[in-house]
């Protein structure tokens, strides 16, 4: 009996996030700055999740900074993602050789 009381407030308690802004937005959001703020949260939840996987993948961090570094700039220059992720792979790979 304890487990499914468990198992049904987990699911409670993961179902009543998901739901409330849904019940509460019903009518479009007109101010400007949550709109701004609400478009660039999935920008920000990948960067907060792909950085530290960048640094901490290849086993040195001086190699990670490489990479992260090189794919920054060849991106910032307009690289496409295929040229910036095979730069960045061979960045890494060269620094892990010495």
């Amino acid at each position: 009996m304890y487990i499914l009381l468990a198992i049904g407030v987990m699911a409670l308690v993961t179902y009543l996030p998901r739901v409330i802004p849904l019940i509460l937005m019903k009518k479009k959001i007109q101010s400007k700055f949550v709109q701004s703020f609400l478009y660039y949260v999935p920008y920000t939840v990948l960067a907060a999740m792909t950085f530290p996987a960048i640094f901490n993948s290849t086993g040195s961090l001086l190699s990670g900074i490489v990479g992260a570094g090189i794919s920054i700039g060849l991106a910032y220059l307009g690289g496409s993602l295929l040229q910036v992720s095979i730069v960045a792979v061979i960045a890494v790979y060269i620094m892990n050789l010495f």
